[in-house]
């Protein structure tokens, strides 16, 4: 059985000023697209990649549900799921905490609704989980996150030449002190509580990840660094590869920690085999 893959990256907004565009997302995407393919032996017809226009809150969900639903079927040996482009957050809509925002994915799309987000515009945690879930437990799934969780670590970004946050704001005032007024989610809760997919994701829920600039190329920092982790050691283990991206960034100065969860198990196996 086939090895699918959905490889999302956004560095454009069809509605945001240019100031808020991104310049490593579709870099991101296309190069863990080609590792897939060239290192792993993923098939080209199985690794869709869905860039700035074509990445709609729609296309990434109708995607994402067909390939949970194939997994769910049997017919998916293996599922990987990697985003690259801005989070932000949007109130929470199940009503029982009403200081409580969920974390969510802008897609291209993405529109304002009063002082939020729209809804319909992001995917929020809840919907990743929802999809998520009807993977069976048999079938491994990676998730790889390069963006924030929330906006608490703008306050101590470090703004150097050639870096941006990837992370964007509640669109109004009022909008910005709720998201600052609520609780912080911790980073299981992006995609699913207890077993499940293992989650990579560029740092905790407190900090800020970063587009930056790598020689002449813009790249995810957290990106950047783990596909030369696993270039240097493909066959290493999940948690090997977790220390040898977390020493690279610490080195080039990035205050970013990459964050690896998932079962002892699945934290002892190889990313793709």
């Amino acid at each position: 059985m086939p090895r699918a893959a959905l490889c999302v990256g956004i560095n454009r907004f069809a509605r945001l000023p240019d100031s808020h565009w991104l310049r490593g997302c579709v870099n991101d995407a296309e190069d863990i697209a080609e590792v897939l393919r060239s290192r792993y032996g993923f098939a080209d017809g199985e690794v869709t990649v869905l860039t700035d226009a074509q990445a709609t809150k729609d296309a990434i969900v109708d995607r994402l549900a067909d390939l949970a639903q194939r997994a769910a079927e049997g017919r998916l040996d293996q599922l990987v799921f990697t985003y690259a482009s801005h989070g932000t957050q949007i109130p929470d809509d199940d009503g029982d905490e009403p200081d409580q925002m969920d974390e969510a994915l802008a897609a291209y799309d993405l529109a304002t609704a009063g002082d939020h987000w729209d809804r319909a515009s992001v995917i929020a945690d809840d919907e990743l989980h929802a999809l998520l879930r009807r993977v069976p437990a048999e079938v491994p799934a990676d998730v790889v996150l390069d963006t924030c969780h929330s906006g608490t670590g703008l306050r101590s970004f470090d703004l150097l030449p050639g870096r941006m946050p990837r992370f964007i704001p509640p669109p109004t005032p009022l909008g910005l002190d709720a998201a600052e007024r609520a609780d912080r989610r911790g980073l299981r809760d992006l995609v699913a509580a207890g077993p499940g997919p293992v989650l990579f994701a560029a740092c905790r829920s407190d900090q800020t990840a970063s587009d930056a600039l790598f020689g002449q190329r813009y790249a995810g920092a957290f990106t950047h660094f783990w596909l030369a982790a696993l270039a240097e050691r493909p066959d290493a283990t999940r948690s090997d590869t977790h220390r040898a991206v977390s020493a690279a960034l610490r080195a080039a100065r990035f205050s970013q920690r990459a964050q690896l969860e998932g079962t002892p198990g699945q934290r002892a196996a190889t990313w793709w085999h």
